[in-house]
């Protein structure tokens, strides 16, 4: 259904104007970071998991280590940055568990991720082993922008599953279900408290939908805006992760 219209700018808490994009722009900005300026997938990845671990980390608080934390991942990039993020917090003594919707669908670079996730002290839970499952924090990292209908499926039931626990809920990028350009919600979408962004904030992100919003630094040039004519002054001071709000 339609939720609001859409976002044009977000604000920083340090003060500076972020202009939003919609899908297919972000899609032409991964796509001219891969191809042309850098950073590779692997360095985003890579980036975005470790910030969303470290939000992670500070949501919980100081004690962080005895929280039980789930990551729900799906077989995309957005996917990939939450088994990045389970394989950080693994690395630090947190207790964490992954959850892949379809692990023999996974893409090549999140096929990498559980890997090196699997030589970890982190363990892999099958959805079915979930029921009985409590959680102290659910990592969603199962649709992101790639959206384009009604989620169906496991995903579906992964998005179910997730809204019935009592547990704090942290999206990576967009709440899974939500549709990133217009914050449509053609069917279940996970309620968020948290939304970690990455690299430029979304359209379809209200406020409503996304909780508290942070923006997510994951490398990416200012060239790469500019080939596209996105307005663009960084947001990012000494932190890689920042709060910003909706400004419509």
């Amino acid at each position: 259904m339609k939720t609001n219209k859409p976002v044009e700018t977000f604000l920083a808490d340090n003060g500076t104007e972020i202009t939003a994009v919609t899908t297919e722009q972000m899609r032409e900005v991964d796509r001219i970071a891969i191809e042309e300026t850098g950073p590779n997938l692997f360095q985003m990845m890579e980036n975005a998991g470790r910030n969303l671990a470290l939000l992670a980390i500070e949501k919980l608080g100081e004690n962080w280590r005895n929280a039980k934390i789930l990551v729900l991942a799906g077989t995309g990039g957005n996917g990939g940055g939450g088994i990045c993020a389970a394989r950080h917090l693994a690395n630090r003594g947190a207790r964490v568990k992954l959850c892949i919707t379809d692990a023999a669908d996974l893409g090549e670079v999140p096929s990498v991720q559980r890997h090196i996730f699997q030589n970890t002290s982190g363990t892999e839970i099958a959805f079915d082993k979930l029921e009985d499952e409590p959680v102290s924090l659910i990592l969603d990292a199962i649709i992101g922008y790639s959206l384009r209908s009604a989620p169906f499926g496991r995903p579906q039931e992964m998005i179910r599953w997730a809204n019935k626990q009592d547990a704090l809920k942290l999206s990576l990028d967009v709440p899974s279900g939500v549709d990133s350009t217009s914050g449509d919600t053609p069917g279940n979408f996970v309620q968020a408290d948290y939304t970690m962004t990455l690299a430029l904030p979304k359209t379809g992100l209200l406020p409503k939908l996304s909780g508290q919003l942070f923006l997510a630094d994951i490398g990416i040039p200012a060239e790469t805006y500019s080939r596209l004519d996105i307005r663009y002054q960084t947001p990012f001071d000494e932190r890689f992760r920042i709060p910003i709000k909706a400004q419509n």
